[in-house]
């Protein structure tokens, strides 16, 4: 287990950490909370080695293995399966099954294992990377938002897996409710140290807020004394008869420690701008179509009600067309099947990542929020730019320079800024820390209108959603229920038949270890003869082929020459050539069935070892 003592570490000026500490036990998995820019992923680099510490020491014992997920992208083979196989052992590279396992839990299919890795969208890459990470077995892993870029389907398995990994994990992701869910401890960057405490983050941040109440309360007393002792003290230290006292309440006074005000975190606070309407149904959808090559359409058929007030979400896999159906539904891409009637009142704002980078990266943030309404005047941009935390001078900061979760709260500002009764949201929690994405859903919560949402977040499905559109078994399918109703009634097919494992995986144990090295060398001793075979048949049937094809070659000019001697006696040599490559392809089957029956059956023990 690691442990850090007293680290130290500042960038330019700004401490990240000052004499932070951590001492891990078997079997924790810590949630790792804090805001963005606090220092949570250069702890990671420190940890790996990968950044360098001001002082302080990080102990890692020997022989500890430690893994990261890494989202730098190098791919260096021309298949997923050969790509993932590279980092098991010299002695399990055979071993395909253990990373098939893994892909195919993680959104693969059969036919994606042969093709090239380089073919694959991002998010996909991101997971190749996942696998090869698990693949190695590690004692710990540091996993540095690895619900970036999963749909829902690859997050309930990841969910699993952490849940079942027997090793020590730190996870540092904005997703709440995943994190909480495989999580033991958490643990904050907070006042420049490391804070760990058992439970869920809900309970951490509990902590905290009691404790910074009893030290305000503290603080406030302390305040009131000093400020008693230093008027007695200027009201009595020049008169004779009182100096003596006056100089012992000075003592007194010079012994407070003096406690400093505590720094507040900005919070994202908002409210979306609501337009009334006086509409029962905001948009009906009919049979709703399309496809870039509309030959193989990504939805079809789609049909619903969108009421005032309603949220309807969609969800399923990454590619299947959820973020096209919404822009679709938004008008942002030309008509093709269906009909959409909005009501004559309906206003809406879009939030999604096209949109996001619509941002003019020369403009400042003022600019870009000034832009959705003449309306709109100088204090109120203002005062939006102080909700979305972009405050006094941050709000000429330019958008080239602004990070992901920046330039998204500069989208909701935009949106906010626009008086609307329907939302259209692809993935608004994108680059937004925890607290911000608390926000966001009190801030949806408390809309009094409609709600479209692209989302991966089950979080955000239970509290906010009462409809959905599924995109799954080949179609998209309109759902009016919550998400947890979808999952008793319908669930997902890829999860259909699955039967949770009665015993977690034994990850890196010597035991298991030893037993799979017995079991490999069984099952290596039993296919010697048979591997011996295939190799002898294989180098007998190139030697025969070749000069099976140069007696043909020489039937053939014997038939130009219309020599019927040298013909009759090519052919018969010929025959009985093709009767040898029959044989020796007869002699290759046998030995690759038996060679196959064997590696089935120690398959199946080697599969029970790491069940």
């Amino acid at each position: 287990m690691i442990q850090i003592t007293n680290l130290t570490k500042s960038f330019g000026g700004q401490t990240l950490f000052n004499d932070a500490s951590l001492k891990m036990i078997a079997g924790q998995k810590i949630g790792f909370v804090g805001r963005n820019g606090s220092g949570k992923s250069t702890l990671f680099k420190m940890i790996l080695g990968e950044e360098n510490y001001d002082s302080g020491d990080i102990s890692i014992p020997k022989n500890y293995m430690i893994g990261t997920l890494k989202q730098h992208l190098v791919f260096t083979e021309k298949t997923v399966r050969e790509e993932c196989a590279l980092v098991l052992p010299e002695d399990e590279q055979w071993n395909f099954y253990k990373i098939e396992k893994l892909l195919f839990g993680l959104g693969f299919s059969e036919e994606d294992l042969d093709k090239d890795p380089l073919s694959f969208s991002g998010g996909y890459q991101i997971r190749i990377n996942l696998v090869k990470l698990l693949a190695t077995e590690p004692n710990m892993l540091l996993l540095d938002e690895p619900t970036n870029y999963l749909d829902i389907l690859s997050l309930r398995w990841l969910k699993t897996f952490i849940n079942e990994f027997e090793g020590e994990v730190i996870l540092i992701t904005h997703d709440r409710d995943f994190m909480d869910s495989v999580t033991t401890h958490t643990m904050g960057v907070h006042r420049k140290g490391l804070r760990l405490s058992s439970g869920d983050s809900y309970k951490y941040y509990a902590t905290l807020e009691m404790e910074d109440e009893t030290y305000e309360k503290t603080k406030a007393n302390q305040d009131k004394k000093r400020k008693e002792l230093e008027e007695f003290v200027a009201r009595n230290k020049a008169r004779a008869s009182t100096a003596a006292l006056a100089q012992s309440k000075q003592k007194e006074l010079d012994k407070m420690d003096e406690m400093e005000d505590l720094q507040q975190e900005a919070t994202l606070a908002f409210k979306f701008n609501y337009s009334d309407t006086p509409a029962k149904i905001l948009l009906r959808a009919d049979n709703l179509g399309f496809g870039y090559n509309p030959q193989e359409p990504l939805f079809s058929g789609v049909t619903f009600a969108l009421e005032k007030g309603q949220r309807l979400a969609i969800i399923g896999k990454n590619g299947k067309g959820k973020s096209t159906l919404l822009n679709y539904i938004a008008g942002e891409l030309p008509h093709q099947q269906g009909t959409l009637e909005f009501h004559p009142s309906t206003k809406f704002a879009h939030f999604g990542q096209t949109n996001i980078e619509r941002l003019d990266v020369k403009a400042t943030i003022i600019d870009e929020i000034s832009s959705v309404s003449k309306e709109i005047g100088f204090a109120e941009v203002r005062a939006i730019c102080g909700r979305m935390m972009f405050s006094g001078d941050l709000a000429e900061k330019k958008i080239e320079v602004l990070s992901g979760g920046e330039r998204s709260r500069v989208m909701l500002g935009k949106i906010i800024g626009t008086p609307a009764n329907l939302l259209f949201l692809d993935e608004p929690t994108n680059h937004l820390d925890m607290q911000s994405i608390d926000a966001l859903a009190d801030a949806i919560e408390g809309f009094e209108g409609s709600l479209i949402m692209v989302t991966h977040s089950e979080m955000l499905l239970r509290r906010l959603a009462d409809a959905l559109i599924i995109f799954h078994k080949g179609g998209a399918e309109y759902f009016n229920g919550t998400y947890d109703e979808f999952l008793e009634k319908i669930g997902w097919e890829e999860e259909e038949g699955s039967e949770p494992k009665k015993k977690k995986p034994k990850i890196n144990h010597k035991e298991r270890k030893q037993l799979r090295k017995v079991v490999t060398q069984e099952r290596n001793e039993a296919r010697k003869p048979y591997t011996k075979e295939i190799k002898l048949c294989e180098e007998q049937l190139e030697i025969a082929e070749a000069k099976l094809a140069n007696k043909n070659e020489a039937l053939a000019a014997a038939s130009i020459r219309a020599d019927n001697g040298a013909i009759m006696e090519l052919s018969k040599e010929a025959g009985l050539m093709q009767q040898e490559i029959d044989a020796l392809f007869e002699r290759l089957e046998n030995a690759t069935q038996k060679d196959e029956e064997i590696m089935a059956e120690y398959e199946l023990k080697l599969e029970a070892i790491d069940a």
